[in-house]
């Protein structure tokens, strides 16, 4: 009888430890894919993302730039926007992620910024 129940106990055990297996790998496949699910939605938005050039009359020094590039890239949506050309008409190359923000919402963000000379002023003017 003393026999019979060891066999029976290492069974259970065996059982025990085969579960634990199986549970500790599907937990280890759903972390991997929900890992995947979040690279996967990024390297989409990435993808997603459109690059535009805008132009601006009424530019006239280095701090009215940095003003409008700071404003442009607070909104939600703008990975970047730098200076192409500095001049009269001052172009700007902006990545943009279109499900996010608008050409429209970009150049209210740049004529809403104060001019460095007197900020209650809006002198910036986008070209179309």
């Amino acid at each position: 009888m003393c026999l019979l129940s060891e066999k029976y106990s290492v069974k259970i055990s065996n059982m025990k430890t085969f579960k634990i297996l199986v549970l500790t790998f599907v937990a280890m496949t759903f972390t991997a894919n929900m890992a995947f699910s979040q690279a996967t939605a990024q390297v989409q938005e990435a993808d997603n993302s459109k690059t535009i050039t805008v132009k601006v009359k009424g530019v006239g020094c280095g701090e009215d730039i940095k003003s409008i590039a700071a404003n442009v890239e607070k909104l939600d949506g703008v990975s970047s926007c730098k200076t192409l050309k500095k001049g009269a008409i001052t172009k700007f190359e902006i990545i943009m992620s279109p499900s996010l923000v608008t050409e429209k919402e970009i150049q209210a963000a740049i004529e809403d910024t104060a001019g460095c000379q007197n900020p209650a002023d809006r002198p910036y003017k986008v070209k179309l």
